[in-house]
This record gives structure tokens, sequence and C-alpha cells, in this order.
């Protein structure tokens, strides 16, 4: 089973959402502002999914742009930017897609039809 981390009022986990119905992927549903994800899960879902820790902040997120993140993101190390990315799940890029073994960040339909 896999754990679908996503955030209400996104239409992108909607759309991903809708997709894992469609292609009856048995999933358990986890709120990314009210269970934040930790450290340690996030460096865990860093490892699994083998992107760049800069590709799990969330870029378009107002967030993101109020902490002029774009310009400090390059000089913080990877231990700064996952405790950063732990204290507001707000920061982190989503829907986020584990079972554990593999992790999906984002939603890109090519990639989750060839993935899963």
């Amino acid at each position: 089973m896999y754990q679908f981390v996503c955030y209400a009022k996104c239409s992108t986990c909607a759309k991903a959402e809708k997709w894992l119905k469609a292609n009856q992927v048995d999933y358990e549903k986890r709120d990314i502002k009210t269970q934040n994800p930790a450290k340690e899960e996030l460096r865990e879902w860093q490892s699994l999914s083998g992107v760049p820790l800069k590709k799990f902040f969330n870029t378009s997120g107002q967030l993101y742009r109020s902490m002029n993140l774009k310009e400090k993101l390059k000089d913080m190390s990877d231990e700064e930017m996952l405790e950063l990315l732990a204290s507001d799940g707000m920061l982190v890029k989503r829907p986020v897609l584990s079972n554990g073994k593999t992790v999906l960040v984002g939603f890109k339909e090519a990639d989750w039809n060839q993935i899963l």
C-alpha cells in the first residue's frame, strides 16, 4: 500500500488522487499540512526517490516565495534544507507517493504510469 501525502486545496494533488483511483492503486491519504514530514522521513524519501533535495521544495508556494528561498537554497547544506522542509509541510513539493521502496515527488502522469 502506498502513502499519498497531499494538501487538500492543491489541484495537482486532486489530479493525482483521481489518477490513483482510476488506476486502482491502494493508498492511505495523509495531509501534509497537519502531518508534516519529519526530517528523517524526508531524508529517506530523498534517498529512495533519487531526486536532489532542492527538488523537494514547493517552488510555487507562497511561503517559498515570501522566504526568498530561491536565493537562500544555493548556500544551504542538505542538513539545513532538511530542517527547513521539516519545519513546515507547505514548503514540501506535493503530492508525495511512497511505498517504502519507491518515492514519487510531484505528479507527472507519464512517470506515474511508468513506475506504478
